[in-house]
């Protein structure tokens, strides 16, 4: 047995990565393609996991790995690595957030400019012996209106590039302001806008219960039928029976898919349009791509291992393990707080305020900052967000933070969340030993309700018949009611109801809701 540390390669990885953790003097297996068994048995003896997206990191490969201290993502996303089994075992995951920036935005280009000319159609035409020009007549991409939504490192890039294609390029991104749209050259606007004024459409977000088939039916009916949807970023935030139904009906001119909801993919309807492009899931299959990821994730196992700190963590805490223990019990209640918030207010927001009233305040709380940024960007930036860099990534989007500390003033412990954008709003929560995050202040409301889970939102204006009304339609549309509570400020006035429900609400039942009248308008929150 070596004194080394032991680094299980389990995915392919670029030489360059390998080179790095073999140079620190770690001994480095390959062994990939394993199957989650396989993977069981043979973790066991290794400090260090470097995967890609092929292996599955189960809870129970972690749980298996006794002398794992690190998992390694060499690429953006971590859906393939279970992180709250990792941080229960005390396992720092890292990832690679901008090693496949400029591969992933160059493709998303590459689409654009295939599907203006019909570059593939008419390469396999001409293979197959036709000279067919008049069939393949395209657009110029100069003055026409690029709609990129979600403007994170990658969606920035695209729009750079576009605009030096003479493109008009408008944007959405609740969580860039107007001051930073202007100095990147975007004029931001609000989804239904985009949809309706765009000649070309890509998608820059992650997939989550907030964007998943945020494209289908009603949004593709927005659009103009000469338009073009690109998404190179995750399978399933375009609904892809939608797809093909409103291409086949002439009522979208077509698209570029490169990911799938199932993939592999190579029996989709979409497949079998002309009108429609299609690569493997090829936005980070670039050579310089492979070998940055690589690299990023190769550098941090070193310095992890090494008791230096890392640069692209996803899951560390950065506070003294004594301070840690006493805001612990409210990271998750932070998080909640701040995903609640961004599901709610998807317009521009400029400023933030959290507020701490109470005692475990009163320490450092960098840590519960970082927890409620990182949920309320997380609903809609394309890599993941984290304790490490969510901070960073506010700044980015010309977002203020301010910190303001409050000793008790008889009510308890209390974490809000004020913005201030086109409009101001505020959540406030606490979390109860033995009950957890529970939310007791929506824009002033009193409420009291579990923070998570389903919650339905409704404000409406406080006369008989409203709640009733809601709660007879969550029962035809078969939704289960496990709480609820209503807030109000005078009789007869304006108030809120939020109800936890046990199922995720279809478009039906909303839109049913949002017709009774006194209801102001809802918001199915995901938590």
């Amino acid at each position: 047995m070596t004194d080394k540390m032991r680094v299980l390669v389990s995915d392919p990885v670029a030489e360059e990565g390998i080179k790095i953790l073999e140079g620190a003097g770690f001994e480095v297996v390959v062994n990939t393609g394993l199957a989650e068994d396989a993977l069981i048995e043979e973790i066991k003896d290794f400090d260090a996991l470097v995967v890609r997206s092929g292996t599955q990191v189960t809870a129970k490969v972690i749980e298996s790995g006794e002398k794992l201290k690190i998992i390694a993502r060499a690429g953006v996303g971590v859906d393939n690595v279970d992180i709250p089994a990792a941080t229960k075992r005390g396992i720092v995951v890292v990832n690679s957030p901008a090693g496949n920036t400029f591969a992933a935005a160059e493709l998303t280009i590459a689409h654009l400019l295939a599907l203006a000319r019909h570059l593939p159609q008419a390469h396999a035409s001409l293979k197959q012996g036709k000279w067919d020009r008049k069939k393949y007549v395209g657009v110029e991409l100069r003055k026409k209106v690029i709609g990129v939504v979600g403007l994170g490192k990658i969606g920035r890039t695209v729009a750079s590039i576009a605009q030096g294609l003479l493109m008009k390029v408008i944007g959405f991104d609740p969580f860039v302001t107007k001051e930073q749209s202007e100095t990147l050259g975007i004029d931001l606007v609000t989804l239904d806008e985009l949809y309706q004024k765009s000649d070309f459409i890509t998608f820059h977000l992650p997939l989550n219960e907030q964007t998943k088939h945020m494209v289908a039916d009603q949004e593709l009916a927005l659009m103009k039928k000469t338009a073009y949807l690109i998404n190179v970023a995750r399978g399933g935030i375009i609904d892809e029976n939608a797809l093909y139904t409103a291409i086949k009906e002439k009522q979208l001119a077509g698209a570029a898919i490169d990911v799938f909801e199932k993939e592999p993919c190579t029996d989709s309807p979409l497949l079998e349009l002309d009108q429609v492009i299609a690569t493997p899931h090829l936005g980070a299959s670039t050579i310089e791509a492979q070998i940055n990821v690589a690299i990023d994730v190769a550098e941090d196992v070193v310095s992890f291992l090494n008791g230096r700190t890392v640069a692209n963590a996803v899951n560390l805490p950065a506070v003294a393990p004594e301070v840690f223990l006493k805001v612990a019990p409210y990271l998750e209640t932070a998080e909640r707080l701040g995903k609640m918030y961004g599901q709610l207010y998807t317009c521009s927001i400029q400023e933030i305020e959290i507020v701490y009233k109470g005692k475990p305040f009163q320490l450092d709380t960098q840590m519960l900052t970082a927890s409620l940024v990182k949920g309320l960007l997380s609903v809609g930036l394309e890599h993941p967000v984290t304790l490490v860099n969510a901070m960073m990534e506010a700044k980015d989007r010309g977002i203020k933070i301010k910190v303001t500390k409050e000793m008790p003033n008889g009510s308890g412990d209390l974490i809000a969340i004020k913005g201030k954008g086109q409009h101001e709003h505020v959540l406030g929560a606490t979390s109860l030993k033995g009950l957890g995050p529970r939310l007791l202040n929506f824009d002033g409301f009193r409420v009291d309700i579990e923070l998570g889970g389903n919650l339905l939102v409704v404000p409406h204006k406080d006369k008989p018949g409203v709640i009733g009304k809601v709660g007879m339609l969550l029962g035809e549309g078969n939704v289960n009611i496990g709480a609820m509570d209503v807030g109000r400020k005078a009789l007869g006035k304006d108030a809120v109801m939020v109800i936890s429900v046990d199922q995720n609400l279809s478009k039906d039942v909303l839109e049913k809701i949002t017709k009774i009248d006194g209801v102001e308008n809802v918001t199915d929150v995901r938590l």
